[in-house]
C-alpha cells in the first residue's frame, strides 16, 4: 500500500511539473508571437538604408519598408500557390540599378493579371520587406514559381537582386487592382528565459518521478525483508527443536549472502 503511495505522489509531482513546463512553453511562444507582431507594426522606414551595396543588411526581416523606383513590367513572374492563388512578383529597380523583387499582390486565377499591370514611372512602394522562401512542393508551370525563391529570381534577372523581396501592404495592392496577398513573417527567436523555467520544470518532473519510484523500490524492498522475517519467525515457532536451529542456520546463512 505505501509503495503504491510513493508512486502515485511522484506521479502527481512530475505530473503537476510537466504542466508548468507546457506553461512556462506557451509564455515563451506567445512573446515571440508578440515580438513579431509589433515588429509588422513598426512605422515604414527607407529599404535602402538597411540594404548596403556591399551584400550586408540590417535586421529587417519582417518590417514595414518604403522603397522608390520604377516597376519593369518585362521582368514580372506568377508565384502560384498550391491551391492555386496567384501572386503577381515584379521587379522594382531602384536608383543605383538593383532591382527589389515586389509582390504588387494576388490574383484568383492567371487570366486577371492582365488587367492589373504595374504602373508606369517612378513609384514609391510601401510593404512588408521579407526573407526568401523554401522550395515549393508542388509543380507549376514553366516560366512560373512556386515561391519566391532569391537565387532562382537572381539567376532569371540580369540586375543585382536585393537579399529579400517586399510584399506590398493592402492599400498599394488595391491600388493596383490587386487582392492583398497573404504573408508569412519570419519567426522570431522565443523568449529564452520563459524556455529555460520550461526545461527546469520538465528536468524537475524526471527527478520527482525517479525519486517516486525509487522510494517505493525501497518501501517494497522493506516489506519483502519483513514478510521474510515474520515467515522465519513463524517457522521457528512451530518446528522442533532440530528444525528450528536448520532455520535459525538458514536465515543466518542467508543473511550473510546478503551481505557479500
Amino acid at each position: 500500500m505505501l509503495q503504491a503511495l510513493w508512486v502515485g505522489v511522484g506521479l502527481a509531482v512530475a505530473g503537476v511539473m510537466l504542466l508548468l513546463g507546457v506553461w512556462q512553453m506557451q509564455r515563451s511562444m506567445d512573446s515571440g508571437a508578440a515580438a513579431i507582431a509589433a515588429r509588422a507594426a513598426e512605422p515604414p522606414s527607407p529599404l535602402l538604408n538597411h540594404i548596403h551595396t556591399d551584400g550586408t543588411f540590417d535586421d529587417i526581416y519582417g518590417k514595414p519598408v518604403t522603397v522608390t523606383g520604377e516597376y519593369l513590367p518585362g521582368q514580372q513572374l506568377l508565384v502560384v500557390a498550391k491551391d492555386g492563388t496567384v501572386r503577381v512578383l515584379t521587379a522594382f529597380k531602384v536608383a543605383d540599378g538593383r532591382v527589389v523583387p515586389i509582390v504588387r499582390g494576388a490574383v484568383s486565377s492567371r487570366d486577371a493579371v492582365a488587367a492589373a499591370p504595374p504602373p508606369a514611372g517612378v513609384q514609391t512602394a510601401t510593404g512588408l520587406f521579407l526573407p526568401g522562401e523554401g522550395d515549393a512542393e508542388w509543380s507549376v508551370a514553366s516560366g512560373e514559381l512556386g515561391s519566391v525563391r532569391m537565387p532562382l529570381l537572381a539567376q532569371r534577372w540580369p540586375q543585382q537582386v536585393t537579399p529579400g523581396f517586399v510584399t506590398l501592404d493592402a492599400a498599394g495592392a488595391a491600388a493596383q487592382g490587386l487582392a492583398a496577398a497573404s504573408v508569412t513573417l519570419p519567426q522570431g527567436e522565443k523568449s529564452l528565459q520563459n524556455g529555460s523555467y520550461a526545461l527546469q520544470w520538465w528536468l524537475f518532473a524526471a527527478f520527482a518521478l525517479t525519486f517516486g519510484l525509487k522510494l517505493a523500490h525501497s518501501v517494497g524492498e522493506a516489506d519483502r525483508r519483513a514478510a521474510e522475517a515474520e515467515a522465519a519467525a513463524e517457522a521457528f515457532e512451530s518446528a522442533p527443536l532440530g528444525a528450528a536451529a536448520n532455520v535459525v542456520r538458514d536465515a543466518a546463512n542467508g543473511a550473510g549472502r546478503e551481505e557479500v
